[in-house]
């Protein structure tokens, strides 16, 4: 089973705290559409072997394509490869577009449109659902539309997840939990939650370095992570990955298939690509990515994944997850050194209770974080590469 992702790079404004590529300019919008749909045809040999299970549209701004524009890219996909019955087809969403897109349209009938071409959960951008907070980051949507977009967003879709950030300088204790309340108050099932960082680059980074925004703290962000943790658990959601919570049957499929380091393809500019083998990833440049697929040229660059990359990668994705680290996997597939090297390093972090080797549903022995490691996880992973 496989995946696609489609990069949208688009966005009507900068957020303060994105890296990502994306580009204000929707000059190019009808180029770079044609050249995703001929992306998908250049690379279906790719996939040729593998069902496809999930396609996620992230970005940037996905839904600043017309459902129309979204169903050319779906119709592709269905004519050029093999689709899994009742796959899970995502698209990310910022409140305003689905509450205020087409001036001739009623706000409701844009999330019926997005319903009929094959959309069946949406990622919503929330980040917070209060006002100032939303202005420091510079989102696009205010805290009215937030909230107007799940009451509409709730009648029509049952599968839909929220990004929440936490960490913001000045949001107190209180008003982290307000925002919990008022995602549980939906009815939503799904939470992907963040810490707010500071890229470098970033116009935050600017602001931060110029004294005009004060710096994310650690423990403010390691408060409201613990938060997070407990209030989620109350409401019966799993803490399947660091950043995601979800009711069961509602985790990602999308994003768990990454963690569990299953292929998938990347389509658009700055996408990766993943074949357990190597990576790709196409330029991260919109025009250079249009000329390039128009002259019939895959505009990425490969890395062949060595012993060492693979294994790296498979801590830092277990050490994520509730699935954690398959020990047997480590010592069939990276060898009995790696697998002692592996034993007696982690053991530091086991002493410390940051680590824990237990038992799966399999019977299987695995690694894992403890409660106490959760938030230390990437630093933990990383204290355990191959150097």
């Amino acid at each position: 089973m496989s995946g696609i992702y489609i990069h949208i790079p688009f966005c009507k404004q900068a957020c303060y705290y994105c890296d990502f590529h994306f580009s204000t300019s929707l000059r190019k919008k009808d180029d770079l559409i044609s050249c995703l749909i001929k992306e998908l045809v250049l690379r279906k040999n790719e996939l040729v072997n593998e069902t496809i299970e999930t396609i996620y549209f992230g970005g940037g701004t996905p839904s600043l394509l017309s459902p129309k524009e979204i169903q050319l890219i779906i119709n592709t996909i269905q004519q050029n490869y093999s689709l899994k019955n009742n796959l899970e087809i995502t698209l990310e969403a910022n409140p305003d577009d689905l509450t205020s897109k087409f001036v001739d349209k009623k706000a409701q009938d844009i999330f019926k449109e997005y319903m009929s071409v094959g959309i069946n959960r949406l990622s919503i951008g929330i980040q917070s659902f209060f006002e100032q907070d939303l202005q420091m980051m510079n989102r696009a949507h205010n805290a009215i539309e937030a909230k107007n977009c799940l009451t509409l967003a709730t009648k029509y879709f049952e599968n839909i997840t929220i990004d929440l950030i936490y960490g913001i300088p000045k949001m107190s204790n209180q008003r982290w939990k307000e925002n919990l309340s008022i995602a549980f108050d939906f009815g939503i099932k799904h939470i992907s939650s963040y810490a707010l960082t500071v890229e470098p680059k970033t116009i935050l980074d600017k602001f931060i370095r110029n004294g005009k925004y004060p710096s994310p703290k650690e423990e403010v962000a390691k408060d409201h992570f613990d938060i997070l943790i407990n209030e989620t658990q109350k409401k019966g959601f799993i803490h399947y990955e660091i950043s995601n919570f979800g009711i069961p049957r509602y985790f990602s499929k999308h994003n768990t298939s990454y963690w569990l380091g299953k292929k998938y393809l990347g389509i658009g500019p700055s996408a990766h690509s993943f074949n357990k083998i190597q990576r790709s990833w196409n330029v991260s440049n919109n025009i250079k990515y249009i000329k390039d697929i128009q002259a019939n040229k895959l505009p990425s660059e490969i890395e062949k994944l060595s012993v060492k990359d693979q294994f790296n990668e498979y801590i830092m994705t277990g050490l994520r997850t509730i699935w954690g680290v398959s020990l047997i996997k480590i010592r069939e597939e990276f060898g009995e050194m790696n697998y002692t090297q592996l034993i007696n390093n982690a053991q530091k972090f086991i002493n410390e209770g940051l680590l824990n080797i237990e038992i799966n549903e399999a019977g299987k022995k695995i690694l894992k974080t403890t409660e106490k490691g959760k938030f230390l996880s990437d630093g933990l992973a990383s204290d355990l590469f191959i150097i």
